[in-house]
């Protein structure tokens, strides 16, 4: 099990780090002076920042599908390891847009940055098997939340919605939220950081759950699912300066990607292809990952249940103003 789940975790990384030779801070960005659409024949191109998960399926494939090209874009995919890391490159306008988990925006309200929400992308399930998931090795003896108090847990982004949750179930169960220790990993990284017993646990997302939990590990606990049923996974970021300056641009990005959404989630097979294509991963192993419920709606996204909770633990100061935090396009 040791050596399959160590070569899953490097042939991931290693695919992840050639999707991810274009150094998006040292490239030059052209700021659109134009958006094309349908008839016009004129392409813009957007630099939007994404995660290397199963989740990104669905921009990948609707890419594919030629829904943004319709549009009158061309999306360039820059990857990103969490939502909080693009944040300094949408302030500098190196990319237009970010696919994040939406606790990074809650921060930079905090500091006043800019940073909005204008779309959701995909939410976790209420129900069920959930898209992520605290994991462990079968040999590790962690079993339940509780478990995980005066343990190394990984997230790929220490002080977001991850470890945020984690502390919750955890205390929910009877253990002391203050006694994890969490580190920041990558998830490409996560199999064979716990092969090699530099933690104790991860939290992680398909494909990378599922490789562990397949190969006989232990699901311990679905934090979002045990705090806040069907929270956003991702949301669609961008700034208030770009929403000002260039609206047209908003206006399409918004609306091809409410559709590109709402096409991956009839069109399933097509996502699944395409997280095997660009994970890298073989087209049964797709085939078997959770997938989110993808949709452009921010209705039950449960945003400002993640902000007081993020109160609660004293992540943040206060509540972050969901006005102008949160602006459904």
């Amino acid at each position: 099990m040791k050596k399959s789940l160590a070569t899953i975790g490097v042939l991931a990384a290693a695919a992840l780090a050639l999707a991810g030779c274009t150094d998006s801070a040292a490239d030059t960005q052209s700021t659109p002076t134009s958006t094309g659409d349908a008839g016009s024949g004129e392409v813009t191109t957007v630099r939007v920042a994404a995660l290397p998960i199963a989740e990104t399926g669905a921009l990948w494939a609707a890419i594919d599908e030629g829904i943004f090209e319709k549009h009158g874009l061309e999306i360039e995919v820059v990857p990103a390891q969490g939502g909080a890391n693009a944040i300094p490159a949408l302030l500098s306008g190196d990319i237009h847009f970010a696919i994040g988990q939406p606790f990074g925006p809650i921060r930079a309200d905090q500091q006043n940055l800019g940073v909005t929400i204008i779309g959701d992308y995909a939410n976790s399930l209420a129900e069920g098997t959930d898209v992520n998931a605290v994991v462990a090795l079968a040999d590790s003896g962690i079993t339940r939340p509780a478990d995980l108090a005066g343990k190394k847990v990984s997230v790929n982004t220490v002080g977001a919605a991850g470890d945020l949750t984690i502390r919750k179930a955890v205390q929910d169960d009877g253990g002391d939220p203050s006694a994890i220790e969490f580190v920041e990993v990558a998830f490409p990284d996560v199999p064979a950081q716990l092969e090699a017993g530099t933690m104790d646990a991860a939290w992680a997302p398909d494909p990378f759950r599922a490789m562990i939990v397949g190969k006989g590990g232990t699901s311990v606990v679905q934090p979002y699912q045990a705090t806040i049923p069907g929270l956003s996974v991702l949301t669609n970021i961008t700034t208030q300066k770009l929403i000002d300056e260039d609206p047209d641009l908003v206006k399409a990005y918004s609306e091809a990607m409410s559709e590109a959404l709402e096409w991956a989630a009839g069109n399933e097979d097509a996502v699944r292809a395409a997280i095997a294509t660009n994970l890298k991963i073989p087209a049964e192993a797709a085939a078997g990952i959770t997938l989110p419920t993808f949709t452009w709606d921010l209705a039950d996204a449960g945003i400002e249940d993640l902000g007081a909770l993020a109160v609660e633990f004293a992540y943040i100061d206060a509540e972050p103003d969901y006005d102008k935090l949160i602006q459904q396009q």
